[in-house]
């Protein structure tokens, strides 16, 4: 008992001689795999959307050399911002020394430094969504109006920013309501969804020279565009979500050389990643008259366009997830990383499957986990 009024004692002191206004963050770890010494990463950083109007985009860390996944790392290391990150994680990417993260409903990127995850800077751009980077610029595409539902809901733009000054140099109007990109041989791809336009979505894919930073062309692909990826041999993938009723969601191939869509792969996707010459994907295909979602998984040859298998795991594990909502693949070891939201209200999993397909381990994140940067 003395040992116990001691401990209370000492946090008290502790605490009182804070500031009054300066909030403490104090974040929760767990170990979770077997310390690894690896030649090109040394962990990942997982952004948590969090849901939206709640204020609860939080950033996690896993870190490799040591086997610990610590949660809520960012408000830790910035005990100075009385806040959370903001409203609503859209993306995460790291560039050079920075991490960038979208924060949707809150209007800003946050940067932040790789190294330490202490605040650098936040760049306003209004509803800002995903991000791509190339010769030392950051790109990030932008529903430019406010968040609601209407047929005149205006054209999206794509803003240019220096990485350097972290200062935004250009901006191209393209499709409405543009979600993911891709860069390849100095072209910009911008997957247009028209989703506040909806049931009259956007079905063009924009391509954009990134020297004049000019809108050269429009591909008609399909309704409701969102995800984008683009492989070793140039090909782009898009992926279309479809209208929910008579139009199913599906994958896409653009050859980059024609400009026009070479394959319609009559696959659902909701999100996917490729590394090295393999599509990793997941599904939750819903269709709004049924009211039902179905969820699947699969791994795709790049190189064929025919499926390796139509699973992520070889042990049947991902059956366990509810509602799959981030993917990754650690381009040195080529594990597979797969989040759940569960009910998008509490606190969701991360799962670590091997290259083979084995669960490895699996752990809580935070609210909405969605986004993962190796470093």
């Amino acid at each position: 008992m003395k040992k116990y009024s001691f401990i209370l004692l000492l946090i008290s002191l502790i605490l009182s001689s804070c500031r009054k206004d300066e909030l403490i963050f104090v974040s929760d770890s767990s170990t979770v795999s077997v310390p690894v010494q690896l030649e090109s990463y040394q962990g990942f950083y997982l952004l948590n959307e969090g849901n939206m109007g709640m204020n609860r985009a939080t950033i996690d860390w896993f870190n490799y050399e040591t086997g610990v996944y610590t949660r809520d790392i960012f408000a830790e290391r910035n005990p100075s911002i009385p806040r959370e990150l903001g409203d609503v994680g859209n993306d995460l990417k790291i560039y050079g020394s920075k991490a960038y993260a979208t924060i949707n409903a809150s209007n800003f990127v946050e940067v932040f430094d790789v190294a330490t995850g202490k605040h650098v800077q936040q760049i306003h751009l209004p509803n800002c969504r995903s991000l791509a980077f190339a010769n030392g610029k950051a790109y990030v595409s932008s529903f430019s109006g406010k968040i609601e539902i209407n047929p005149n809901a205006e054209l999206g733009f794509v803003a240019e920013i220096d990485t350097l000054s972290l200062q935004v140099i250009r901006k191209v109007e393209v499709g409405y309501q543009p979600e993911e990109m891709a860069i390849y041989a100095n072209k910009l791809y911008v997957a247009n969804s028209g989703g506040y336009r909806a049931p009259q979505y956007d079905t063009t894919v924009s391509v954009v020279d990134l020297t004049t930073f000019t809108v050269q062309n429009k591909i008609e692909v399909a309704p409701n565009l969102h995800r984008m990826q683009v492989d070793e041999q140039g090909d782009i993938y898009v992926s279309s979500r479809g209208n929910y009723t008579t139009i199913s969601p599906n994958l896409y191939v653009i050859d980059s050389a024609t400009g026009e869509v070479k394959q319609q792969l009559s696959i659902p996707v909701s999100n996917m990643i490729i590394d090295d010459n393999k599509l990793y994907y997941y599904a939750n295909a819903y269709q709004e008259h049924t009211n039902t979602n179905t969820v699947s998984f699969g791994i795709l040859d790049t190189t064929t366009k025919q499926m390796i298998r139509p699973s992520i795991s070889t042990d049947g594990s991902e059956k366990l997830l509810l509602v799959p909502y981030g993917i990754a693949v650690n381009p040195e070891t080529k594990e597979i990383f797969l989040t759940d939201a569960q009910d998008y209200i509490g606190t969701g999993y991360i799962y670590c499957y091997s290259a083979e397909g084995k669960l490895k381990w699996k752990t809580t994140a935070g609210n909405i986990p969605a986004h993962i940067a190796f470093m």
